[in-house]
């Protein structure tokens, strides 16, 4: 029993050359990839989502007037730098999140100053609360918006409007800024 083998066909494809290793010429060229003024260029422009950044600033507003009511509240009286806080948050949330438009920082001053007043509101129903040593819900059911509203505008000042104003235009100049 005598079988005949044949051999493969060769293969018809030439085999492919190995890559040549870098030469002397090559370390005198530039590199192909990102260059120093690559990292220096602005970032791209994303586009900006409008009632994403009101929503953003009005959550931001009533955390701010929650935290600004707070403080006063423990300083057991009023504190500029938190004001300005106040405005910086709103500002920056409105602008972060909302992107480039020139309603934003307009949208935010008011949430500002209307932060500024919910949280003084806030500071006289903790006072109060405090004073009668009874607890926030009662001095709400009580009083009411409008009864806390009246005694904050009996004991309210000049200043107490010039935080609120402070606080609007920080919100104003923060949120212009970063959209600009």
């Amino acid at each position: 029993m005598s079988q005949q083998f044949q051999p493969p066909a060769p293969d018809a494809t030439p085999a492919a050359a190995p890559a040549p290793g870098p030469s002397g010429a090559d370390f005198l060229t530039p590199a192909s990839g990102p260059s120093g003024a690559d990292f220096l260029a602005p970032a791209p422009v994303r586009p900006g989502n409008v009632g994403l950044g009101i929503v953003a600033a009005f959550v931001a507003a009533l955390a701010a007037a929650a935290a600004y009511g707070a403080i006063m509240n423990g300083l057991e009286r009023q504190f500029s730098y938190a004001a300005i806080g106040v405005g910086l948050l709103v500002g920056f949330a409105a602008a972060k999140v909302g992107g480039r438009n020139p309603v934003l920082p307009v949208v935010a001053a008011l949430f500002s100053l209307g932060a500024v007043y919910l949280g003084q509101l806030f500071f006289v129903a903790l006072y109060v609360s405090k004073v009668a040593n009874t607890s926030l819900g009662d001095v709400i059911d009580t009083m009411g918006v409008s009864g806390i509203n009246d005694a904050l505008q009996q004991g309210a000042d000049v200043m107490d409007y010039v935080f609120i104003g402070v606080s609007g235009v920080t919100a104003f100049s923060i949120a212009r800024k970063l959209n600009g």
